[in-house]
Parts: structure tokens; C-alpha cells; sequence
């Protein structure tokens, strides 16, 4: 597998932007990559690794001492904050005899203990206790120490209300990473609009789905909206295919936006708004694909945070989270609102479950191993494909 040609910019004489007939023939990804597990467990270490994926949600882990176990990619991890109020990740594994050390979400303290031999590990994962090591009652022994044996670390960063990781460790900052889309987006909803979400904890807030398929089909499906008339009807009605356009951020990320999001929604009180969002753009939305994992949509009146955590190659754990531009949209008087969005949204993506997941059955056929890209219409997935096939 190898990249083709770079992508042709968008531009205004088409609502999508500009054909590019060169991608009418550059390769596709093979089945292979959706359907063969060693090929995913090479992915994750050859592709994922070298840059930023999502692992989790900052209100996972809300207060000092929080823990939350995540299984990435078939690595145990460990989401944890620290006393300083820093994100920690760190395998999930005691340096002992490679124990489990916290299988459920919850409060630890000050001490994360592994539950097989009680050894203790602070929050920023030092070794700090190892109960009778040598002999009961006997806490201590001859060269051992503590200090050489902190839980192994998972570089981390936060940003979006995201726990970022690079497994590699090498990759430059997040903030680095992120900036050609933090600058595109703060000239859209103000220079600080990241610092303003506020998660919403609430009944409304969140969404769970497993689908029966390869993360990347997910990615690709949400970062097109080609496939809006035919498997998004009602949407159709109110954010239609033509008020759409294409959107690539070099180098990554690419989707969709369109110029007719309503904010008005019936006779709900509308939400307050970002504060710095451009006044002649307030019907804008956008919604990328964040390489690798992460899908982001922006409104004037929300942002929400899709995380894809690739559970087997064919198996995919999708978690949603709304965020709001001031705490006050948590209040009583946007409930209706905040219900709306989140019944409107559920209906969204549990259409997209049926395409997503056909699409993984449609790998196991021999008579198909990449497909086409459409020189307009594929724009977002042939440059989702570019990036993979550079190696991320």
C-alpha cells in the first residue's frame, strides 16, 4: 500500500467543493484492513502510535484520585488523576506479576493497591508499599527498590475535554498536533472556545453504541455526507446534501459542514451561544474526523465529542459527550433543549449502525477489496485514506 497524490483544495464553484478526478483512481484500503487482526495489532503500532488518539472523556476521571480502565487496541490502560489534578495514564498492569489493577471505574484515594498482592502505587505511579515482601510482616528486603519500579507511563495530554494519548511517545505536542484545526475553529466560535465547554454530566449528556465493525468504517462514514438523503432522511429535510460542503484539515483531519444548521428548533429556549462565534456564520456547522479515532461536531450552540475505541477489528465501543458554551445550558430551562439535541443526534447516528456495519460485511467478499472514491462526493475519505496509508 502506498499514498497517492495530494488532495485538491475545496473551493466555492460546486456546494462540495472541487472535483478531483485524479482520485477516481488512487488505491483504496485493502480488506485486509478492516477484517485481518494482525493487521490491526500492526496498525496500532506502526500508524496509531506515532500520533494523538482519544482514549477517554476528562470527566472520566473528574476529581484527584479518580480511575478508569480502558482497553485500547487489546492494551490494558489507566486513566487516572493525579493530586495535582493532571491526567496520568499508565498500563494497567502491576510491575509484580502483572495483575490487573483496577477493573472498574471509581474512587481509589490517594493509593491505587493491586488487588493480588496489596503492593501500592501512588498517583503519578510510584511504588510506594510492597506488603510482607519478604515474609509476613516483613515490608522490605535487600536491594529492592521501590524507586525502579513505578507503573509504566503512557504519554497524555487533554484538550476539547479529551484525554489524549501517544503511545509512542515521540509524536510533537498535542498542541502542536491540533492547531491547524484550533485555528480554524477558534476564527469560527472565538479564540477561547475550548476553555468555555462545560460537559454535560446530565441524563442528556452522553451516549453509548457498539458497532460490529472495524473503527475506520465509522470514521469514513461520519467524515461524508454523501450517503445524507438515502440513510438520513429526516436530517435531509433540515441540513440537506446540497447546503453541504467538503473540509479537509492538512494534515488531519477531514469531513463536512453545512451553512443551514437551524438553532431555533421549535419553541425550546434556545442555548446560549459561544461567545466569540462569528455573527455572520451563526447557521455553520462542522464535523471532522480527527485521525485516528475522534469525531468532533461544532455548532454555535454545542460541540460534541464522538470517541471510537477499537474494542477487535471488528468491534468498535462509540461514546458520545455533549459539551455547552456556559454552564447555564445545564439548567432547567434548556432541559427541553438539551432533550432535543440528544433525541435528534440518537436518531442520527443509530441510522448510521445498519450502513457502518454493512459495510464490514461487505469486506469479506472477494469481489471487492477497496472500492472507488467519487471525485467530489469522497473528497473526506480519500484523504482519511492518505493519511493511513502515509503511516499516520
Amino acid at each position: 500500500m502506498r499514498p497517492t497524490d495530494t488532495l485538491a483544495n475545496t473551493a466555492p464553484n460546486s456546494p462540495h467543493g472541487m472535483a478531483d478526478p485524479a482520485i477516481s483512481h488512487s488505491t483504496a484500503l485493502p480488506n485486509r484492513a478492516y477484517t485481518d487482526p494482525e493487521e490491526w495489532l500492526r496498525e496500532r503500532d506502526e500508524v496509531i502510535s506515532k500520533t494523538w488518539a482519544g482514549l477517554g472523556f476528562s470527566n472520566d476521571i473528574a476529581t484527584p484520585g479518580a480511575v478508569y480502565p480502558v482497553t485500547f487496541m487489546g492494551l490494558p490502560l489507566l486513566m487516572v488523576r493525579d493530586q495535582n489534578g493532571h491526567a496520568q495514564v499508565f498500563h494497567n498492569v502491576c510491575r509484580h506479576r502483572g495483575m490487573q489493577l483496577v477493573a472498574e471505574a471509581g474512587e481509589t484515594g490517594l493509593m491505587i493497591r493491586c488487588p493480588y498482592h496489596k503492593w501500592g502505587y501512588d498517583l503519578s505511579g510510584q511504588l510506594k508499599s510492597t506488603p510482607n515482601i519478604g515474609g509476613m510482616g516483613i515490608h522490605e528486603v535487600a536491594g529492592f527498590k521501590c524507586a525502579d519500579h513505578a507503573l509504566a507511563a503512557v504519554r497524555c495530554e487533554e484538550s476539547m475535554g479529551i484525554v489524549f494519548i501517544n503511545l509512542s511517545g515521540e509524536a510533537p505536542s498535542l498542541a502542536h498536533n491540533l492547531e491547524p484545526l484550533m485555528s480554524r475553529w477558534r476564527a469560527l466560535a472565538g479564540d477561547h472556545f475550548e476553555e468555555q465547554l462545560i460537559a454535560d454530566s446530565g441524563d442528556y449528556g452522553a451516549m453509548e453504541l457498539t458497532l460490529n465493525s472495524n473503527y475506520k468504517l465509522a470514521v469514513e462514514n461520519y467524515c461524508e455526507s454523501y450517503h445524507l438523503p438515502f440513510v438520513h432522511p429526516d436530517l435531509n429535510t433540515y441540513s440537506p446534501l446540497d447546503a453541504h460542503y467538503n473540509l479537509l484539515v492538512e494534515p488531519l483531519a477531514s469531513g463536512q459542514g453545512t451553512r443551514v444548521y437551524d438553532l431555533a428548533r421549535g419553541d425550546d429556549q434556545p442555548l446560549p451561544l459561544f461567545s466569540g462565534w462569528d455573527s455572520d456564520r451563526l447557521k455553520t456547522a462542522e464535523y471532522l474526523s480527527l485521525y485516528p479515532n475522534v469525531l468532533l461536531g461544532i455548532q454555535a450552540d454545542h460541540f460534541f465529542v464522538i470517541l471510537l475505541r477499537p474494542e477487535a477489528v471488528d468491534q468498535t465501543r462509540e461514546r458520545l459527550q455533549f459539551f455547552y458554551a456556559d454552564r447555564d445550558a445545564l439548567t432547567d430551562a434548556f432541559e427541553r433543549r438539551r432533550q432535543s439535541l440528544h433525541e435528534a443526534w440518537s436518531l442520527v447516528f443509530a441510522e448510521d449502525i445498519s450502513v457502518v456495519e454493512g459495510l464490514q460485511h461487505g469486506r469479506a467478499s472477494p469481489a471487492f477489496d477497496g472500492g472507488l472514491f467519487t471525485p467530489l462526493m469522497d473528497v473526506p475519505t480519500h484523504h482519511f485514506h492518505q493519511w493511513f496509508l502515509r503511516g499516520g
